[in-house]
């Protein structure tokens, strides 16, 4: 087996996978504060750096905080038991180490840029290492839904790096989509995995419930997230558009894929579809903010 270098093995501690996909809505939420405010882009450049650099380092953090603990659990399943805090390959001193380093430098560069949003920051690192990771991952069904709450963390953080507070509907429009649509996302990625989760007796909703269950409580937070676009209506009609079509693209995949698909495909066109309904919002939402910036500075 070819070595892996020190980058790579680095890259797996910190998640940096999710570490991109978390920057996409808290670019999303700190655009549309720009634009709702009326802000200049230029004239807070210092903050946007702030922003996505603290953001990162804090979402590594959490990243490298959960491998730590989930070591245990990790070993057993197939997608997770060549981690380097599996492994070996990195010393779990060195992890939290870093993981402590990240934690603090992230939290100085959000402070720098907001108080608020170093607030959100460390509520989002606290709600994944210790009421998700070390409690309810591995003793109950809703774990996704307290996941959901740091997962969701992000446009909140972009938002109050730029914005005098978070109280706008839109910045909570922003957030309550990103919670719901975690839902049908990991349900997907549960019921792809559904060995490893049972093997490591993690109490994911398919191996404890069963498909069945998970497919009707998917229907069920797609609705709700069909229904969250409207929360755009009061800021666009093209962001409310662009979230209800993608909302229901989603949906009647779920509703009319699943007559044709087994479950495992029907999970798999599930999972890449949330990816494709995640982009394509807060991409919008990227997009909107950034031309309205623009027309204003013109």
């Amino acid at each position: 087996m070819k070595k892996q270098s020190q980058k790579t093995l680095w890259a797996q501690v910190v998640k940096t996978g999710i570490i991109k996909s978390n920057l996409i809505p808290m670019a999303a939420g700190l655009m549309l504060a720009l634009y709702t405010y009326e802000y200049s882009f230029i004239d807070n450049i210092g903050n946007i750096i702030l922003a996505f650099l603290g953001t990162t380092a804090i979402i590594a953090a959490s990243g490298s905080f959960n491998n730590i603990y989930d070591r245990d659990i990790d070993a057993i399943m197939a997608r997770t038991k060549s981690r380097p805090t599996v492994t070996g390959a990195i010393s779990i001193k060195k992890v939290a180490i870093a993981a402590s380093l990240f934690l603090v430098i992230g939290l100085i560069l959000l402070y720098i840029a907001s108080p608020l949003a170093a607030l959100l920051g460390f509520l989002g690192v606290f709600f994944y290492v210790v009421p998700y990771t070390m409690w309810t991952k591995r003793y109950t069904i809703w774990n996704t839904e307290v996941g959901s709450i740091s997962g969701a963390m992000p446009p909140l953080l972009g938002w109050a790096a730029v914005a005098p507070d978070i109280w706008h509907p839109a910045c909570w429009a922003l957030f309550l989509i990103m919670v719901i649509w975690q839902m049908p996302h990991f349900y997907a990625i549960a019921i792809r995995k559904e060995k490893d989760y049972a093997a490591a007796k993690i109490p994911m909703l398919p191996v404890v419930k069963g498909a069945k269950r998970t497919y009707l409580q998917s229907n069920i937070y797609l609705v709700l997230l069909v229904l969250s676009s409207f929360l755009f209506l009061p800021l666009s009609l093209g962001l409310t558009l662009v979230s209800l079509i993608l909302g229901l693209m989603w949906l009647a995949l779920s509703l009319f894929g699943s007559r044709k698909l087994g479950i495992e495909a029907w999970a798999n066109k599930m999972f890449f579809f949330s990816l494709v309904h995640m982009m394509g919002v807060f991409f919008t939402v990227i997009i909107y903010a950034s031309i309205g910036l623009i027309l204003a500075a013109i």
